[in-house]
């Protein structure tokens, strides 16, 4: 009788991947970058969203690629979409017009409202890191219905008390300011440590989930902030066997962005 060997450990790169796939059940439309997002999205395609539709930001809408993208834009993004659009179009339709159920972003800081830092580290002058910038994020923060946000650093200087440089505006900041967007912004961010989250404006993130082997008191202590908690804090179902299988064999199999 042969046994089938068990997976082997998920990495950093997994975990984030599924947890966040995770999310996206009942989700119809998702604005998704390269890397963990697009994994993510994949995943959930073959999981909890078959009829997920994935948008990226150089205009493919409904991509059915044959292999994992390496850019937006990779040519295998085009053959089989749904349609290619035009910036005007993709921007002043498709997301300003209210079309994005959930928009994905990355970000180097974010506070305790969701509003996020991808310029530079340290002061604008004279930076210690200089970031690519903001690309399309405002216009997916402000526009999409929700904002999840995949972070691979949990540590006080990435979730700080004061931003840097603030990129990208939530809609708590861009209200002061006398804007009123359209989306809640960020509702759920996915760290190594655990799983963040609001319901939108007016609300602070605070921990809803640990990840195995997480406490409470570990996800406080690496948080510049002080940190809410939620009244019951879950601990997060560690990826599945299928769910590593899938993600190994059928979402990613030539490792391009998994590691």
């Amino acid at each position: 009788m042969t046994t089938t060997a068990p997976e082997a450990a998920a990495t950093s790169s997994e975990l984030l991947s599924v947890v966040a796939s995770r999310e996206l059940a009942a989700r119809r439309t998702v604005f998704a970058g390269i890397g963990l997002p697009t994994l993510a999205t994949e995943l959930a395609r073959l999981t909890v969203a078959p009829q997920i539709e994935v948008v990226y930001e150089s205009g493919v809408c409904g991509a059915h690629p044959s292999h994992l993208p390496e850019t937006i834009a990779d040519a295998v993004l085009i053959s089989g979409a749904e349609a290619v659009l035009s910036m005007p179009a993709l921007f002043g339709c498709v997301l300003q017009g209210g079309h994005i159920d959930v928009g994905f972003l990355g970000a180097a800081q974010i506070d305790r409202w969701g509003n996020l830092n991808t310029s530079v580290i340290g002061d604008w002058e004279n930076p210690t890191v200089r970031l690519p910038g903001s690309g399309g994020a405002i216009e997916v923060m402000a526009n999409s219905r929700e904002v999840f946000v995949v972070m691979r650093r949990h540590n006080p200087r990435s979730f700080t008390e004061a931003l840097d440089f603030c990129t990208t505006p939530g809609p708590d900041r861009a209200l002061a300011e006398g804007i009123r967007p359209l989306g809640a912004g960020v509702t759920r961010v996915i760290t190594e440590l655990g799983i963040l989250a609001r319901t939108g404006v007016g609300e602070e993130l605070r921990l809803v989930a640990v990840q195995p082997g997480m406490t409470v008191r570990q996800v406080r202590e690496a948080t510049g902030w002080d940190l809410r908690v939620a009244d019951t804090v879950e601990t997060v179902p560690p990826p599945s066997e299928a769910e590593l299988r899938l993600l190994r064999e059928d979402v990613d199999p030539d490792r391009v962005y998994l590691r």
